[in-house]
Order: structure tokens, then C-alpha cells, then sequence
């Protein structure tokens, strides 16, 4: 203490001998509170004991104990003053290191950071001036993935990432994904239930804001700067709060959209159709797994007709877990003649009637891919059929098909009748003598045939009355709507 009283009292005099500035630029101008601060910081090569008895002697000296608490906080407000004036230092003089050191110029920094997550990029963020002033560039959040395994994402985080890439925003993807994607062929269901996570799972870090999604996560697309006008994936999955209001309005902010996968989101099939029709109609890939596997049957035959009349650029749908009847399935994909993958795994009503004379018409004759998983009533005639007309020649471009099913082929009478490996042994013998005669068929395809197709387990992925839709029981009439081939390429066109 006696030294800072004796530089206090000496500063003046020292400050009258200081050189002018313009005749040596070089020495600084040192205030009355730089030399001070410079006595100060000299203290810390003391031992921390010495200061802990001059201070407590300073708080001894003052009568009133309101004097003792307010020199304490003078105390704490001086010592957080120093710590936030070293780091921001600490920070200038790494900047201008890294600067130096360095060897990337700004626009190549700029393109590495752009093929970071985001996670990574959020780091990259923090570490110094430099990197935060490459890594605010609006192309580093061109492609934004946000999706988690738990929900750790809240509505401000979306929008801070949406608002800093602009324009520039491609790619969205927000949601929970429980696992990785499913590789082609594969029926993994995607849809998580976000309910099963705790209260305190839901908060985020902080504990001021629910870290799950809302309905309003996808309000900045629509903003001032219109960030969601080239806006070209979308990827929603299982966000607990989404409606189709909300739905509706994102997609009339994302008109050139050509990439759309929704999973998990308790919305209705026939709304998000329409609302695809209305705005997006440049999609090519249309990916939609229902919340409620069985219990959709909202789309309509007028909503396929529209969606192939104004989306006519769809080269893969995927509708999994829906009500689809065969009639509408065949709208799909005849009108679509584009079409070259198709999913409509765990589609609870599909018969396989729709396959038949479809690969040797306009429309559906460029299927690549076709997956017709666990559909609990796809019928074993109607995949030997199909199967003939493949061997026949249609269908030349198809190279994966998987039409298994855990429980089994339904038979032609009664779909409880459910048909295991002894129609796989049938079917294979059909398959042989087709293939020994002059038809010829690709052994890749065959392989698949022999080793998936019609192989299935007796482990139960639809429960007689659970989880199936079939609410009526076995006694129960059951109904498939269908239509002919001439009505329904009518309504195609």
C-alpha cells in the first residue's frame, strides 16, 4: 500500500518530464491510472498472505461495518474488471498470432469451416477473433444439421443459425434421430418418441429454455432476408410440437425445396401433400414416416392425382406406415414417370395388386428400387405375378427389390392365413425354371430373391388387433378398395 501512495503522490512530476508524443512516438502516454494500475499489478509477485493482511487491515480501519461490505464489493467488481480486461488481451494478442501463424488466407479459412458441423464450427467460433470473424461467414451455415439423440436444441439456437447463413441456407435438418440413417433396403423404423425423455433431459444447460422444438423452430425461413427462398433439403425429425399449420407456412417460405424427409411429426399425410402441391413443386425426393403406423388414412385419390400433375419431377417417395390402398399406389406411380425409388414400407392396406402390368406401361417402368417391407396384407399371388412379369422382361432397370415380411406373405382367401418359407420353396422352383429357359435374369437379382425376398420369421411385428390397424378382429370382413387399370390411368392423366 505504501507503494501505491508513494506513485500516486509522485505522478504528476513524473508525467511533467514525459517527452511530447510527436517528437517520440514510440514512448507511450502513461496516465495517472496506468501507473497506478502498473504499481497494482506489481503486487501479484507478493506473497497472496501479504495481501490478505493488508487487506483485512483496510477493513479494520473503517468504523462501520456498511464500509467493510462496500469496500468488499469494491473489491470483487475491481477483480472481475482485471479478469474480463486480461482475457479480452489474452484474446487480442492470440488473434495477431494466429494471424501470423496462420497458413490459410481468409476465403480458403472460410471454405474449411463451411464443411464443419456445426458443433465443431461452435467451437471454432470460440477459440479467437480470427476464427470468428471466418466463421460468422454466411457460407459456413449453408448446410445446418442440428439433429441430436436427445433433445439439446431449442428454438434460439435455430434461429441464430438460420439468421447468420441468409441466403445462403441450402440444407436444414432439426430434430431427434435415435439412431443412424437407414441404409437402402432397410425398414428401421426412424420414428422416436420424444416423450419418453424426463423433464430435466428437455432443459437446456442453462435451465432459462426448454431445449425441445416447437412449431415456431421454422418461423425464421420466412423472415425479413427470406433465408429459406434457395433453401433446397429439409429433414424434420421426430419434433413433438410441429403441426401442419406451421408445416404449411414453412414450406411457402422454401419454394425451391427439392429435398424433403419428415419423420416422427404428428401431422396428417393428406395436409403435408397439399401444402407440397401448393408450394414445392420442384421436389424430386419426398421421404414421410408417420407418427401413428397404421391409423393414417387421410390421403385421398384427388391429393395423389394433384401431387402427380403438379410435382411431376419426384424421382423417389417414400410413404411409410400409412393407410395407402392399392388404387392409390398405382395413381402414384404410373403418374409419376420419374419415379425411380420407391418405399411404401409398413403400409398397413397395400395388397400387391397395384404391381400388375406396370413395368410395361408408361410410368413405373423406371423403378430402380422398390420396398414393400412388413406390409402386413401383401399377398403371395400377387408377388408371384410380379415376379413372372419381372422374369417377362418389365421392370429392366429395377436392381433392389425387398417385398419381406416378419410375419409372412398374407394367402388369397385370408390374409390371417400367413405364408412362411413353404412359398418361398415354390416360388424359388417358379423362379428356377423361368431362368432355365431363355429368359434371362441378373444373378445380383437373383441372389437378392433367394436369400430376402420371401425369407421371413414368425417373430410378430403386427399383433393380430395391436398396432396393426385391424380394429375389426378376425372375424371381420376385411375390405381393399381397388380400381382397374383403365380408371386409374384415366385419373392419372
Amino acid at each position: 500500500m505504501d507503494a501505491l501512495f508513494q506513485v500516486q503522490t509522485s505522478a504528476p512530476s513524473t508525467m511533467a518530464k514525459r517527452p511530447c508524443p510527436s517528437q517520440n512516438p514510440r514512448v507511450p502516454t502513461f496516465t495517472q491510472m496506468d501507473l497506478l494500475l502498473d504499481a497494482f499489478l506489481g503486487l501479484s509477485d507478493s506473497p497472496s498472505i501479504c495481501i490478505d493482511f493488508s487487506f483485512e487491515r483496510l477493513l479494520d480501519s473503517l468504523p462501520s461495518d456498511l464500509d467493510q461490505s462496500r469496500l468488499i464489493d469494491r473489491a470483487l467488481k475491481m477483480g472481475n474488471f482485471l479478469l474480463e480486461a486480461s482475457k479480452r488481451s489474452a484474446r487480442k494478442r492470440a488473434t495477431k498470432h494466429n494471424s501470423v501463424v496462420w497458413a490459410l488466407p481468409p476465403d480458403l479459412t472460410i471454405k474449411v469451416f463451411s464443411m464443419l458441423d456445426a458443433q465443431s464450427l461452435c467451437y471454432a467460433t470460440a477459440t479467437c477473433s480470427m476464427f470468428h470473424k471466418c466463421a460468422m461467414d454466411p457460407s459456413c451455415y449453408a448446410n445446418i444439421d442440428l439433429t441430436t439423440v436427445s433433445p439439446r436444441v431449442n428454438n434460439a439456437v435455430v434461429s441464430t443459425m438460420i439468421h447468420r447463413a441468409g441466403n445462403s441456407l441450402q440444407s436444414l435438418k432439426l430434430g431427434i434421430v435415435p439412431g443412424p440413417t437407414a441404409s437402402l433396403g432397410s425398414c428401421q423404423p426412424l420414428v422416436y418418441n420424444v416423450t419418453s425423455f424426463s423433464w430435466n433431459d428437455k432443459r437446456s444447460r442453462q435451465g432459462k429454455e426448454s431445449s425441445v422444438l416447437t412449431r415456431s423452430c421454422l418461423s425464421p425461413l420466412g423472415g425479413a432476408s427470406t433465408p429459406g427462398m434457395l433453401l433446397r433439403t429439409l429433414h424434420l425429425y421426430n419434433i413433438e410440437r410441429m403441426d401442419n399449420p406451421s408445416l404449411r407456412g414453412a414450406f411457402s417460405a422454401c419454394p425451391s425445396l427439392l429435398d424433403l424427409e419428415i419423420v416422427g411429426l404428428h401431422v396428417e399425410l393428406r395436409q403435408t401433400l397439399t401444402s407440397v402441391i401448393e408450394n414445392c413443386q420442384f421436389i424430386e425426393r419426398l421421404f414421410f414416416e408417420s407418427s401413428k403406423t397404421g391409423r393414417d388414412d387421410s390421403l385421398k385419390s384427388p391429393t395423389c392425382v394433384d401431387l402427380v400433375q403438379k410435382c411431376p419431377r419426384i424421382v423417389s417417395l417414400a410413404l411409410r406406415g400409412f393407410k395407402l390402398h392399392d388404387y392409390k399406389v398405382r395413381i402414384l406411380l404410373k403418374g409419376l414417370r420419374k419415379l425411380k425409388y420407391v418405399d411404401f414400407s409398413t403400409s398397413y392396406s397395400i395388397t400387391g395388386s397395384f404391381l400388375r402390368n406396370l413395368g410395361n406401361s408408361i410410368g413405373g417402368n423406371l423403378l430402380e428400387v422398390l420396398i414393400l417391407r412388413d406390409c402386413m396384407h401383401l399377398k403371395e399371388v400377387e408377388v408371384a405375378r410380379f415376379m413372372t412379369s419381372l422374369l417377362a422382361g418389365d421392370f429392366k432397370f429395377l436392381r433392389h427389390l425387398d417385398i419381406s415380411n416378419r410375419e409372412g406373405l398374407a394367402s388369397e382367401g385370408d390374409w390371417y392365413e400367413r405364408c412362411y418359407n413353404s412359398s418361398y420353396f415354390e416360388i424359388e422352383q417358379m423362379l428356377e425354371s423361368e431362368i432355365n429357359s431363355d429368359i434371362s435374369l441378373p444373378s445380383q437379382l437373383s441372389n437378392q430373391t433367394s436369400d430376402s425376398m420371401f425369407i421371413s420369421s414368425s417373430e410378430s411385428s403386427y399383433n393380430s388387433d395391436q398396432g396393426s390397424g385391424n380394429e375389426d378382429g378376425r372375424d371381420a370382413s376385411y375390405v381393399i378398395f381397388e380400381e382397374s387399370s383403365d380408371e386409374v390411368d384415366f385419373l392419372a392423366l
